[in-house]
C-alpha cells in the first residue's frame, strides 16, 4: 500500500488553511498534511525542513506571491509538486501560475469534490486546471489573442488595472500591500511593454480595451 501524498498548505488566511485541512482529513489514507504556512518565505522554510510530495498554495500573498513562490520551489525542489488555489479566473493569473511552474490551478470557491479532485491529478503527476477557469481561458484566447495585455505578468495587471481606475500610487500601494517604489516600478514596466508614455495614456489604452470604462 502506497503512503499518503504529504502536503504543505500554504495560505495567509488561517480560516482557508483549517478549512483545506478539514476536508484533506478526511481522507488519511490519501492525505497527510505536514504542515502550515501564512507566507511565501515561512513556506520555504518548512519545504526546506519538511520536503513534502505537493504544496497547495494561494497565489496572492502579502510580500511575497504565490507565482514567485512556485519559482522557487520549482528552481530547488524540482520534484515537488504546485497546485495554485486562486479566487482569479483570469486568464492572466492562469498564465503566469502555469509559466512559473505550478503544476494545476483550482479556485477557493471550488467544493469539497472538486478540489479532491485537483489534489489527487497533482498528486499523480497531471495536470488539472479547474473547469471554470480552463473555459475562462478559452474564452480570452477566442476573444483577446495577440492582446498587448497578455504581456503583462498577473502582478502587473493588478496594477494597471487599479491605476486605470485612477488610484493614486499610495492607494495602489495599500491595496496590494506593496511599496510606493514597487508599484512605480511595475508601471514603468506596464508602460514600456505596452509602449504607453503617460498614466493618461495608460487610462486611454484601458478604455479601449474594456478593461474599464473610464
Amino acid at each position: 500500500m502506497s503512503r499518503p501524498t504529504r502536503i504543505l498548505l500554504v495560505d495567509d488566511h488561517a480560516m482557508v488553511r483549517r478549512g483545506f485541512r478539514l476536508i484533506l482529513g478526511e481522507h488519511p489514507a490519501e492525505f497527510e498534511v505536514v504542515g502550515e504556512a501564512g507566507g511565501g518565505a515561512a513556506a520555504l522554510t518548512l519545504i526546506r525542513h519538511l520536503v513534502p510530495d505537493l504544496v497547495l498554495l494561494d497565489i496572492a500573498m502579502p510580500q511575497m506571491s504565490g507565482v514567485e513562490v512556485t519559482q522557487q520551489i520549482v528552481q530547488n525542489w524540482p520534484k515537488i509538486r504546485v497546485l495554485i488555489l486562486s479566487m482569479h479566473k483570469d486568464s492572466n493569473y492562469v498564465r503566469e501560475a502555469l509559466r512559473s511552474g505550478a503544476k494545476g490551478y483550482v479556485l477557493k470557491e471550488s467544493v469539497d469534490e472538486e478540489l479532491l479532485r485537483a489534489v489527487r491529478t497533482v498528486a499523480g503527476g497531471e495536470a488539472y486546471i479547474a473547469p471554470g477557469v480552463s473555459n475562462a481561458v478559452l474564452t480570452d484566447y477566442q476573444r483577446f489573442v495577440g492582446s498587448p495585455t497578455d504581456l503583462l505578468t498577473a502582478r502587473e495587471l493588478d496594477v494597471f488595472r487599479l491605476l486605470a481606475e485612477g488610484k493614486q500610487a499610495k492607494d495602489v500601494s495599500s491595496e496590494l500591500n506593496i511599496s510606493v517604489y514597487t508599484v512605480d516600478t511595475h508601471r514603468n514596466r506596464i508602460l514600456r511593454k505596452l509602449q504607453l508614455r503617460s498614466s493618461a495614456d495608460l487610462v486611454r489604452f484601458a478604455i479601449r480595451q474594456g478593461i474599464t470604462s473610464g
